[in-house]
């Protein structure tokens, strides 16, 4: 049974650092197209920033460009969001998602995604 446990959320002044976590667990780790997208209240679940765990290869969205970086430990099976600069409007319910599949262009789309974590809120405050 595929599991992912997100963590590292909080609040912040903006400007300020964050890092999540999230932990998988059963056999998706090495074959997943895996990362984290948010949601805002009365706004859609967006895509933040994926990483083909194979490759290592990631894929963004253009409003974290520079801010977020994503990383892994592979033998913790366990991925990394750095968030720096945060700003407002980063404020959101992050979650952690992955599918056993490379990103490519359709990385954004959480309909395409099958495993997700719990959330964890990120607040950032002006």
């Amino acid at each position: 049974q595929v599991q992912l446990v997100e963590s590292g959320g909080g609040s912040v002044q903006a400007g300020g650092s964050l890092r999540l976590s999230c932990a998988a667990s059963g056999y998706i780790y090495s074959s997943a197209c895996m990362g984290w997208f948010r949601q805002a209240p009365g706004k859609e679940r967006e895509g933040v920033m994926v990483i083909y765990i194979r490759a290592g290869t990631t894929y963004y969205a253009d409003s974290v460009k520079g801010r977020f970086t994503i990383s892994q430990d592979n033998a913790k099976k366990t991925l990394y969001l750095q968030m720096n600069s945060l700003k407002p409007e980063d404020t959101a319910m992050y979650y952690c998602a992955a599918r056993i599949a490379t990103c490519g262009g359709t990385w954004y789309n959480p309909n395409l995604f099958g495993y997700w974590g719990q959330g964890t809120q990120v607040t950032v405050s002006s």
